[in-house]
């Protein structure tokens, strides 16, 4: 460049935020419209949006996910194809999503998962996001468009389309927030927030207004659905900004915030609950404490782990395993351990309800009041497991109700929310 030509004008890109809707909120116009007002919202307030969308609506919906892989239900399987027809949703909705926001005069350009850069390991139906490259999505960002993502999907290093498991389309947007260093990452949704507890099984449940990274990664790994597991792990790990809230309404929502900086005004957060759980009892001829209990106790793990099922609450009790299925795997696993000839026994009608709370690390007398709430409610409790940040119980299934509404009303955590 000559001395004498004028300097390039350099014009720094907005701060990026990434907007996650779900399908609720794609599903018919007035979700789409709603839709369409956060994203001028984001727009006017100088920000930069990239717009990630799962499919229309939920089973029964003619373009849901489950809808389209009925289409073959009957039919031989292939996993490849089932991803393949799985992410035919996702592409529907951002193609439609994109298409109204040019209505609504802003402009837009739909992108497939792969389009947008999100490479996976390739495991079929339930993916891990390994790399993504968003040079397209800057690409469209500096000239001025509206990106909008569909969720759910990646590309595996071979070149297939792969999913990322059910609620994935908020790991797509984390991911994406975190390689495009979005000052935020936003996940819409039919609720105003992340919540105390499901209202649909407790009427107190109330918004959390802000909620530790870890906590919300606990409360996902225990049941709640608001966001999914794997995103609330990429929240953990990467710091980066997340809030929770609703398409159709002002709340605030819910805020997420990094573990290290956050200090809870309660032992306990959120009771999370989840059911269909099987407990399953192997007699491992050895005793506790010996090498040979041991040895049997790892054989086993390693066959559970290499036939892709996921144990819980696992107890050595005396010459016994204890440990906890979903009851999808409960006849894999109990094949595994017949192939292995352990005799063992199963007692399935269970739920594992956990009360989550960053505030009980290092707390006396946690497990002694969720005892006290749960015994006075008539609540029989058959396990427990803990951690840093949580206390898991096992009870039968029609008492999870119970349950919930007895720690949720005991450590009153719908009383300090909004």
């Amino acid at each position: 460049m000559s001395p004498t030509e004028p300097l390039p004008i350099v014009t720094a890109r907005k701060p990026i935020v990434v907007m996650k809707f779900g399908g609720t909120s794609v599903a018919d116009e007035s979700g789409r419209a709603a839709l369409a007002q956060r994203v001028r919202q984001a727009v006017d307030a100088g920000r930069a949006p990239v717009v990630v969308v799962s499919a229309m609506g939920r089973h029964g919906a003619p373009y849901a996910t489950d809808t389209l892989l009925g289409l073959v239900a009957e039919l031989p399987s292939d996993e490849r194809e089932a991803d393949l027809l799985a992410s035919v949703g996702e592409i529907i909705s951002a193609v439609v999503v994109a298409h109204e926001l040019r209505a609504a005069g802003l402009d837009a350009m739909a992108f497939s998962g792969p389009e947008a850069g999100i490479v996976t390991d390739g495991v079929a139906g339930n993916s891990s996001v390994v790399e993504v490259y968003p040079g397209g999505l800057l690409d469209a960002i500096d000239a001025g468009r509206i990106p909008v993502v569909a969720g759910f999907q990646g590309m595996s290093a071979d070149g297939r389309t792969t999913t990322l498991g059910r609620g994935g389309s908020d790991t797509s947007a984390c991911a994406l927030g975190v390689a495009l260093s979005a000052e935020e990452v936003e996940i819409y949704t039919d609720v105003d927030g992340v919540m105390t507890a499901d209202p649909r099984t407790c009427d107190g449940a109330a918004v959390i207004n802000v909620v530790g990274a870890d906590e919300l990664f606990q409360m996902a790994r225990a049941g709640s659905r608001v966001v999914h597991t794997a995103a609330a792990e990429l929240a953990l790990n990467s710091g980066i900004a997340v809030r929770v809230r609703s398409t159709f309404s002002d709340h605030n929502g819910t805020l997420v915030t990094d573990i290290a900086g956050y200090r809870p005004d309660s032992v306990a957060t959120a009771v999370s609950h989840t059911i269909g759980v099987a407990r399953i009892r192997v007699r491992l001829f050895a005793p506790e404490g010996t090498r040979q209990h041991m040895v049997t106790q790892t054989r086993i793990y390693r066959l559970m782990a290499d036939a892709r099922v996921s144990l819980d609450m696992f107890t050595p009790i005396g010459d016994e395993l204890v440990f906890t299925v979903q009851d999808a795997d409960l006849l894999l696993a109990t094949a595994v351990l017949d192939r292995i000839g352990l005799p063992h026994d199963a007692r399935t009608g269970l739920a594992k309800v956990t009360l989550v709370g960053a505030g009980m690390h290092g707390v006396p007398g946690v497990m002694a009041r969720m005892a006290e709430f749960l015994s006075a409610a008539g609540v029989d409790v058959y396990q427990t497991a803990d951690s840093n940040t949580t206390i898991s119980v096992l009870v039968a299934v029609d008492q999870t109700q119970v349950a919930v509404r007895a720690l949720h009303e005991g450590f009153q955590l719908g009383a300090y929310r909004v």
